[in-house]
């Protein structure tokens, strides 16, 4: 097959081209330029900016691809431009999206009321009402968290029968090269032989659907390379979702920490731990139907994806650290407040 990638040269898409030059692919990858990927020799790459995709409608259709993926459409205005491009030119495009379309997270971020969701979230749970869910964190209308809206995404790329679509609802991916960096405060304690790591008794419960990133990549691979994923949404990540205690333990255990987990009430929680969002809302998600219908497994197991994240987080800290022993202090009155 002939695959183009719009996106892909960040953390999970350079897994995602690896693999397909494994299995025989032609890839061709379309992105700015700016991130260097350490991509297989072969790969085509097209330097242009998301933001103008239209200017080259003429290259596209000399690659003439089977199918399109595109990592990094994040809004209507880009789900568009994809479709009216692509549109006659490919025969399938496969979009990334994320568990953040349920309604269940924009309860977990008080944008919207209710009672929990049934958990795990299945592909037709309900999605949230309310739109745009990191506007008031924008800075204006030039930031694209102003207009960044993935339920308009899945909705335009599945609307249009001239170019099939297929939606991955992504979960929380994390591996080296996380530039989000979701272990290190967890591995940076461990480290500094912390003895005990605090949650609140609601985080301590809440559980969210997990993916180590070559995983994920193996499952965007699938939705690609299979024609009958057309017209499909599918939940992406591990089977079970890990209460966060049960995560923190099971990271601690990949660092050789040999602390304890101490799950206290929210109001005896430092500042810097207490959290404004609902956890009684779970982002567990349903991953059954890409398992049954596409035969994904994962290709790594929990252990080595986390000792694997672990080496590299520890080899690749984020710029700023000093702000997190800080905080010692505070869990150590907290923790003795407590025991006490």
């Amino acid at each position: 097959m002939r695959i183009l990638i719009v996106g892909g040269t960040r953390f999970t898409g350079p897994h995602v081209v690896r693999r397909l030059v494994e299995m025989g692919h032609a890839v061709f990858v379309f992105h700015r330029g700016e991130t260097r990927a350490e991509l297989p020799e072969g790969v085509e790459e097209i330097h242009g900016d998301r933001r103008d995709l239209a200017s080259f409608a003429a290259d596209f259709k000399t690659i003439a691809p089977d199918v399109v993926l595109d990592m990094i459409a994040y809004t209507e205005t880009d789900a568009r431009a994809l479709v009216g491009v692509f549109k006659g030119v490919a025969r399938r495009a496969v979009v990334a999206s994320s568990a953040d379309v349920y309604g269940a997270y924009g309860r977990l971020l008080r944008l919207e009321t209710g009672a929990p969701a049934a958990s795990p979230l299945a592909e037709d749970a309900p999605l949230r009402a309310n739109l745009y869910p990191y506007r008031a964190r924008a800075e204006g209308p030039d930031d694209f968290k102003y207009h960044y809206e993935k339920i308009l995404v899945e909705r335009v790329v599945m609307s249009d029968s001239e170019l099939p679509g297929t939606v991955l609802r992504l979960p929380a991916v994390y591996g080296p090269g996380d530039h989000q960096h979701r272990l290190f405060g967890y591995v940076k304690r461990m480290d500094d032989h912390r003895p005990a790591i605090l949650l609140g008794e609601a985080q301590a419960r809440w559980r969210w659907t997990r993916g180590y990133v070559e995983n994920v990549a193996e499952a965007v691979v699938l939705a690609l390379t299979n024609d009958s994923a057309a017209g499909r949404i599918y939940n992406v990540g591990e089977a079970e979702a890990l209460a966060e205690a049960d995560w923190v333990r099971a990271v601690g255990r990949a660092a050789g920490w040999d602390g304890r987990v101490v799950t206290v009430p929210e109001d005896s929680l430092p500042s810097h731990i207490a959290s404004h969002v609902d956890y009684e809302h779970h982002l567990a998600t349903d991953t059954r139907r890409i398992r049954a219908e596409l035969g994904y497994e994962e290709r790594v197991p929990r252990e080595e994806a986390l000792r694997r994240t672990i080496e590299w987080e520890r080899a690749n800290p984020p710029a700023e650290t000093g702000s997190i022993e800080d905080e010692y202090a505070a869990e150590d009155a907290a923790l003795a407040a407590f025991e006490h």
